[in-house]
């Protein structure tokens, strides 16, 4: 579509005015079915002889270099009277531009946006999301300086982001790009709400159709902003943007500065542990707006976009924030007990089944998170910022609640961090440990090197004890053969996806990629695997035949026991008032099991 004159001219004099934002983009969806836009950005005069602007070569929320420099073509560059300007590639993500006198310049190219699942930029025929971070080149020049976004869109598309709106329609301003790059936009057809909780207001936008309800998403969202009391007593915005993208092919989340955006299959809503997945991903986000947004370590203060930014302390930033989701949905009355417990059970059953946690700390994970990858050398040799993160924040919490006879929890932690070190500020591992000392007049620099700086080894049932909980694979469960490896998800495929270290099939010298034929001689298929090996007892050795770099092999494997069912947490039927004390003041909750240590039906 392209602008007429007459909204030419109305741009051109609002723009001069001093009300106006210095730095000025423009996108126009030239092209929406095939991904591609126009972006433009104006900035004021330059003075210098040499030019630069950059595009992120990653963003907020996803600690990994990403390419996305490679989604521009078409770059050029014009002085003030429209005139063509050298200019040349100096890095990934940076343009060099040349200029013989001082002149404002005008910074053009074409984008193509088809990572929805980065969720950086995606645009189709329905909507565009727009990430700043992979969709607006800026000049650290002017970094600082006021900006605003004018969307060249369909007339039926509707637009929204965490920022605030300007003059025109589609239009947007905030103070600087660090708020444009941490205030997403969403344009397009959608399903919109309002609401307000707590004296905030808040917005739901969804794209896509779905089996998704949004008045009780609403409802539940609505409870669970009430719960900011619990730990750090106000908010750091006064209007919150949630955005769900109900889709195919892509999931995931990513905070940002007063907004979110959530991706999820469309029709992922409906059943309970659907819903669960994503109002817990919900509160993660919202949770992220104190964690991470309103306060972070000092490695992510400021942010550089161009390069890593390195920290030991992501499992704060991430793992934290998973600590507190459901916590805080329990307290809402959004999730019940047994939930919450089902899902830490989870937690701490596959926290020992990762044979990387006796190799890797949390504070090495954490610095590590750019390189890292998946597969079967991280399950075997890595622990994960989120999983692990949390399991450290539970022995920290419960650490603190013991050391300070319930006074203080890892709550508190997080209240002073927000009181205290907010960005621009940041804070480094001795202000926590600072936190700690002030909290419980004890030093946690032990602690920390035992259990933050090497690999963390918990005792579950000695601490889970301490709120009363018992750890039960249940009455009905039983010792099964265990042969230590995992197929590909690739349906119907035989190859092993995962070989765990030290494990009976590890010790065979069967490693991840190899392909298995047989087992003692019979055919085994993927969807017969597992039954194929529940047929032996553990003790019992089979020979498996596999192709291993495409020849035969034939091993002999020794099979291990593992229990049969899955982990349950329960309450002790005989826990003391110091017990259940302390469970009240972990979780905020009173006492839910029955004096035989069940839920009672409604928890």
């Amino acid at each position: 579509m392209e602008p007429s004159r007459l909204s030419i001219l109305v741009l051109s004099a609002l723009f001069s005015g001093q009300v106006l934002a210095d730095v000025k983009y423009q996108i126009e969806l030239v092209k929406p079915e095939h991904h591609i836009a126009q972006v433009s950005v104006t900035f004021p005069e330059v003075q210098s002889t040499d030019f630069t602007v950059n595009l992120p070569v990653w963003r907020t929320g996803k600690y990994q270099v990403l390419p996305l420099a490679d989604g521009v073509r078409l770059f050029s560059a014009k002085d003030s009277q429209g005139v063509e300007l050298p200019w040349k590639r100096t890095a990934s993500g940076e343009w060099q531009v040349a200029l013989s006198a001082p002149t404002r310049v005008t910074v053009s190219y074409q984008l193509y946006a088809n990572e929805l699942g980065q969720r950086v930029r995606h645009i189709d025929a329905s909507h565009a999301f727009l990430d700043a971070s992979g969709v607006f080149m800026y000049s650290p020049q002017f970094r600082a300086e006021p900006v605003s976004v004018q969307l060249n869109v369909p007339e039926t598309w509707q637009s929204y982001s965490g920022m605030a709106s300007g003059i025109l329609a589609h239009s947007f301003i905030a103070p600087s790009y660090d708020v444009l790059i941490d205030s997403p936009i969403e344009t397009g057809v959608s399903t919109h709400k309002q609401f307000s909780a707590n004296g905030k207001n808040y917005e739901l936008v969804f794209w896509g159709e779905g089996n998704y309800d949004t008045d009780k998403i609403v409802k539940d969202l609505t409870a669970l902003s009430g719960q900011v009391k619990a730990i750090w007593g106000d908010y750091p915005f006064d209007r919150y943007v949630y955005m769900v993208h109900a889709t195919n092919g892509a999931s995931g989340a990513t905070e940002h500065l007063n907004s979110t955006v959530i991706q999820l299959p469309r029709f992922s809503f409906r059943e309970r542990k659907d819903y669960l997945r994503f109002i817990g991903t919900a509160s993660h986000e919202f949770i992220h707006t104190w964690n991470v947004k309103a306060y972070r370590p000092e490695g992510l203060v400021p942010y550089d976009y161009q390069h890593e930014n390195m920290t030991e302390l992501l499992w704060m930033a991430e793992g934290s924030t998973s600590y507190f989701q459901g916590q805080l949905l329990l307290r809402a009355g959004v999730m019940t007990a047994k939930e919450f417990f089902e899902d830490l059970a989870k937690r701490v059953e596959k926290n020992q089944l990762n044979p990387g946690r006796e190799t890797q700390s949390v504070a090495e994970a954490s610095a590590g998170e750019w390189s890292s990858t998946g597969g079967d050398y991280a399950i075997n040799h890595s622990v994960n910022i989120y999983s692990e993160g949390y399991l450290t924040s539970l022995a920290l919490d419960f650490s603190l609640l013991q050391d300070t006879k319930l006074k203080h929890s890892y709550r508190d932690v997080h209240r002073r961090l927000y009181q205290d070190y907010r960005v621009p500020k940041g804070y480094a591992v001795s202000d926590v440990q600072h936190i700690l000392k002030d909290l419980s007049g004890k030093d946690y620099a032990p602690w920390w090197q035992a259990n933050v700086n090497s690999p963390m080894s918990l005792d579950f049932p000695e601490l889970l004890a301490q709120a009363g909980l018992v750890m039960s694979y249940g009455k009905d469960s039983k010792t099964e053969a265990f042969a230590g490896m995992t197929l590909s998800s690739t349906h119907g495929s035989l190859l092993l996806d995962q070989v765990l270290r030290n494990g009976p099939a590890w010790q065979a010298g069967i490693t991840a990629g190899d392909e298995v034929l047989a087992i003692n001689g019979l055919k085994v298929t993927a969807s017969g695997f597992d039954k194929r090996i529940n047929d032996f007892k553990a003790g019992d050795s089979i020979e498996v035949t596999l192709f291993s770099n495409d020849k035969i092999k034939q091993v002999k494997l020794a099979l291990g026991e593992q229990q049969s069912g899955k982990l349950v947490l329960k309450g002790d039927a005989k826990a003391t008032k110091q017990q259940k004390a302390f469970f009240k003041a972990w979780l905020g909750i009173d006492w839910p099991f029955d004096n035989k240590g069940e839920l009672a039906t409604k928890a």
